[in-house]
């Protein structure tokens, strides 16, 4: 018996071995695979921006600037994935800063806040599961269709984008509800690595905070969506500290088909911001509504947006794509603290294959109903083959009470983009 239970014992034992190691062969196989079969990406931005204002203590500025993008996202390990992306961004030209790029200097030129550099954009470790998509990492973070990202985004239109180092949920256990939550720890600014602000406390294009994101989006409704949000914003970095603040809103948007060739188009929005930690703001309320309608193709709507203030303090969307807002100009990227009335009209369509909008927009102060002036915003593109787009873009804004600090200002772009 005991002959021939050794030999037994030693067989299975041997067997069993060799399983574990076959079992971490093929482990290590699979991780193998999954972080060399994943996807590289490319994309390559080439643009000439001019901006013309009659400031007589600035020179117009011209800028020739490209962004290339260079990404890698990893295949799948038991739910597991890592995407890395860099980040370049570089003045052409003989005379590489007839503009003023901010981080570098040469105030004598009109802003234009492309400065060159090379950083990581996005370097983030992914997890998918139980109905939650994970993120740690640097990372781009918004909670609405691109551009409109009104109060946390990644200023897409800026060549260099703005990200966030962060750990980001999205919870779709629900049906038609995503649960959205970010623990912000770092915002990486579109100034790029060099910008550096002693007083503020910025420091290689970086600003501390300790911020809290939630976001709630319910899609069942027959009418349309509803969102709710609270952002509370906790600046580390010096002066930053009193720009501290959160914000609690409510979004409803919606279309409703009239016949087969005309849909109604609305959407409502209130949000209360107050100081948060050290922050030393006066509480500010912020609405919006707008009204049209889309026919076969074609978009009309008005809009209007109100971001309160009473001369000391404003509503802010400091972490939104405001470029999306308030005029292409960007005269009002940052709410005046006499806060901000804007009254707008957009017109969008396709004439000739090519992508036309036109946006105009009247501008109040909140306090004393100043006159802020009005804007006007064009836009032209062409997008083909899936990776290529191409375009003009143009904005005039002209300046209103002369009791309000702002000048006449013209902006135009031509671009290119190659996305693969």
């Amino acid at each position: 018996m005991k002959q021939r239970l050794i030999p037994t014992i030693l067989g299975s034992a041997i067997s069993l071995g060799l399983g574990l190691t076959s079992n971490t062969v093929l482990a290590e196989d699979d991780f193998y695979s999954a972080l060399t079969g994943g996807k590289v990406s490319f994309s390559a931005r080439a643009r000439y921006e001019s901006v013309s204002d009659d400031n007589p203590s600035r020179k117009d500025a011209d800028a020739y600037t490209i962004r290339t993008t260079l990404g890698y996202q990893t295949g799948v390990f038991h739910g597991f994935k890592g995407f890395v992306e860099f980040e370049d961004v570089t003045a052409l030209g003989s005379e590489k800063y007839d503009f003023n790029p901010a981080p570098q200097g040469k105030n004598e030129y009109s802003v234009i806040a492309d400065p060159d550099g090379t950083e990581v954009n996005q370097a983030y470790l992914q997890y998918n599961g139980f109905d939650t998509e994970f993120k740690f990492g640097r990372q781009e973070l918004m909670y609405r269709d691109t551009p409109w990202h009104r109060h946390i985004g990644n200023i897409i239109w800026r060549q260099h984008h703005q990200s966030f180092d962060a750990f980001s949920l999205k919870n779709t256990s629900f049906a038609d509800t995503q649960i959205s939550y970010a623990y912000i720890n770092k915002i990486n600014f579109v100034m790029g690595d060099d910008a550096n602000n002693p007083v503020f406390g910025v420091e290689d294009g970086v600003v501390d905070m300790n911020s809290h994101l939630f976001n709630i989006q319910y899609s069942g409704l027959p009418i349309g969506k509803l969102e709710g949000y609270g952002y509370f914003l906790e600046y580390d970095s010096k002066l930053y500290e009193t720009k501290s603040n959160k914000t609690l809103g409510i979004r409803f948007s919606g279309t409703q088909p009239v016949n087969d060739n005309f849909n109604v188009v609305y959407a409502a929005e209130y949000a209360n911001q107050d100081e948060y930690k050290s922050g030393t703001m006066d509480d500010q309320n912020y609405y919006m509504a707008e009204l049209g309608g889309k026919y076969k193709g074609w978009l009309a709507k008005v809009s209007y947006e109100l971001q309160e203030g009473n001369g000391t303090s404003s509503f802010k969307t400091l972490l939104g794509t405001n470029h999306a807002y308030q005029g292409w100009a960007d005269m009002f990227s940052a709410t005046p603290s006499v806060g901000l009335q804007d009254t707008y009209f957009t017109l969008a369509g396709t004439v000739y294959g090519l992508k036309l909008v036109v946006v105009y927009h009247d501008f109040e102060t909140d306090k004393g109903s100043q006159d802020a002036g009005d804007e006007i915003d064009l836009l032209l593109q062409k997008s083909f083959n899936k990776h290529y787009v191409v375009g003009v873009k143009y904005a005039d804004y002209n300046a209103g009470d002369d009791s309000y600090a702002s000048v006449d200002t013209e902006k135009f772009w031509l671009f290119g983009q190659v996305t693969f």
